[in-house]
């Protein structure tokens, strides 16, 4: 690790002496007493100049860069709300920071009243609402393995994006969306909100090690080496499941053009996505949406 320390602190540096950067932070687990093999070193910086957010991956260094003006505009509350990447922002450690803005951002985060919290989260449970209704409207026009397979995935993708960060609001902690992103919400709501977690699991149908090893195989030739490398890191570290959650998403996302025209591919190809969505353990359709409506449930209830 000494040489990509060493990179990193030189990195830091530079930034740092660059006028158009305006903040910077490092953000992840890398560097803190949570790191762990598959840590990445991230940092953030606002630049004054660059017109959309970016990120840049040189030497095993990701780099999130946003623009200098979202540092201004992400004071206010329901802007930030809208388009920050909130978990981020609020987990930054902040390197440099001259205008104080970060910081400011920060401690507007940390001291949200109850009554903020409820309208965000109420937010997070309408857009939910809505996408479920979507999916069903969808489901309801065709009822093929298709249909089934895409119901899985909103349903997975609705838990994800708009359930979970929702049921931390309790807590008023924001999620984390690493590789261990299943034995970070059992640590985090699992005592406190069982039934909400179990309701997660039941969507991705985890099955440890043995689970995790038949997608790390099914990888093979769909063009996620990538993703491939990140989950053979979670797995031998141990954590099986964030290997498999990692795996189902990111088929999902790389291949959906692959699940719409399901039954055009291949026998091969099939059962190498099969495995990876988890057909044969996971629920399907109408049952997938299901679940997930009484995740939606399970949220509002604090149960």
């Amino acid at each position: 690790m000494q040489g990509i320390d060493s990179d990193l602190e030189k990195l830091q540096e530079r930034l740092i002496a660059d006028r158009k950067v305006r903040a910077l932070a490092a953000v992840g687990s890398y560097g803190t007493d949570q790191q762990w093999r598959g840590s990445v070193p991230t940092l953030l910086s606002f630049e004054r100049g660059l017109l959309s957010e970016h990120s840049e991956l040189r030497a095993g260094i990701l780099h999130l860069r946003q623009p200098y003006e979202k540092l201004e505009s992400w004071r206010d509350w329901d802007t930030a709300q809208a388009e920050a990447p909130l978990a981020t922002l609020a987990a930054a450690r902040v390197l440099y920071d001259p205008t104080g803005n970060l910081g400011r951002i920060q401690k507007l985060m940390g001291g949200l009243s109850e009554t903020r919290r409820a309208l965000y989260r109420e937010e997070l449970l309408s857009k939910a609402q809505e996408r479920l209704d979507a999916a069903r409207t969808a489901l309801g026009r065709g009822q093929g393995i298709p249909e089934q397979l895409l119901a899985l995935v909103t349903a997975r993708d609705v838990a994800l994006k708009q359930l979970y960060p929702a049921l931390l609001s309790h807590l008023h902690v924001w999620p984390e969306f690493e590789l261990r992103l299943p034995h970070a919400w059992r640590a985090v709501a699992g005592l406190r909100f069982p039934k909400s977690v179990y309701g997660l699991e039941r969507l991705y149908a985890f099955g440890g090690e043995d689970e995790a090893r038949r997608c790390l195989l099914a990888t093979r030739g769909l063009g996620m080496v990538e993703q491939e490398r990140h989950a053979r890191q979670a797995h031998q570290a141990g954590y099986y499941d964030g290997a498999v959650r990692l795996l189902r998403d990111e088929a999902a996302r790389l291949h959906r053009p692959d699940l719409e025209r399901w039954t055009a591919l291949s026998a091969a190809r099939r059962d190498k996505l099969s495995t990876l969505i988890g057909i044969e353990r996971s629920p399907l359709g109408p049952t997938a949406l299901k679940i997930a409506q009484e995740l939606l449930e399970d949220v509002r209830e604090e149960r």
